[in-house]
C-alpha cells in the first residue's frame, strides 16, 4: 500500500509509483504524465491522437530497471469515451479502442493528463466499444483506477514484454 493510495490528495505533489519491471526501460511517472525513454505520453497523444502506442526496451525482471538487450515492450494510450457508475457494482469505462488483447497489464493502467484525488477502486474497462454488454463479465478487464474517471480522460496501459504491436479498433 502506497501513501498516494492511502491519501489520494498526495497525488498533487507525488506521482503514483510504477512497477519498474512492467514498464519499458527508463519509464518515469510524474503527477500527470508517464515519460518513457524521454518521450512524454501526453505529448505523444498531442502528435498522434488516440489510440497510440509507444515502445521501448523491456526491463529484465528484478534488476532494478536494467534494459533487456533482446525484448521490447509497449505502452498503449487510449481515451475514455464514456463512464457508467452502477449503484451496486464497479465503474465501467469505455474507450476509443478495442482492448481485448491479453498482453495488456491492466492492474498497471494509469490515468494521465490530470491529477485525481479520488480513491482508487475496481474499474472494468470495456474491451469492445460497440457492444452493449462489453463492460460486464468476461468482456471487461479489471483495472485499479481513480473512481472519478470521466469521459475525455487518458489511460496508459503497459503490455507484457515481447509485445511490439497491437490490433485495435478505432471509430
Amino acid at each position: 500500500m502506497t501513501l498516494t493510495r492511502m491519501i489520494p490528495s498526495l497525488r498533487r505533489s507525488l506521482p503514483d509509483p510504477l512497477s519498474a519491471d512492467l514498464w519499458p526501460e527508463a519509464t518515469v511517472a510524474t503527477v500527470t504524465d508517464v515519460v518513457v525513454s524521454g518521450i512524454s505520453l501526453l505529448r505523444l497523444v498531442e502528435v498522434c491522437g488516440t489510440p497510440c502506442v509507444h515502445s521501448g526496451a523491456a526491463v529484465v525482471p528484478r534488476t532494478g530497471g536494467r534494459p533487456s538487450t533482446t525484448d521490447r515492450t509497449t505502452v498503449l494510450v487510449v481515451r475514455v469515451t464514456s463512464v457508467e457508475h452502477a449503484p451496486s457494482g464497479p465503474v465501467v469505462v469505455r474507450t476509443d479502442a478495442r482492448l481485448d488483447d491479453p498482453a495488456l497489464i491492466w492492474l498497471e493502467a494509469r490515468l494521465i493528463g490530470r491529477v485525481s484525488t479520488a480513491h482508487n477502486g475496481l474499474t472494468l474497462v470495456a474491451c469492445r466499444p460497440l457492444e452493449p454488454d462489453a463492460g460486464t463479465g468476461t468482456n471487461g478487464r479489471a483495472a485499479d483506477l481513480p473512481q472519478d474517471v470521466r469521459a475525455g480522460d487518458l489511460l496508459a496501459i503497459p503490455s507484457e514484454p515481447a509485445r511490439t504491436s497491437f490490433t485495435f479498433w478505432t471509430p
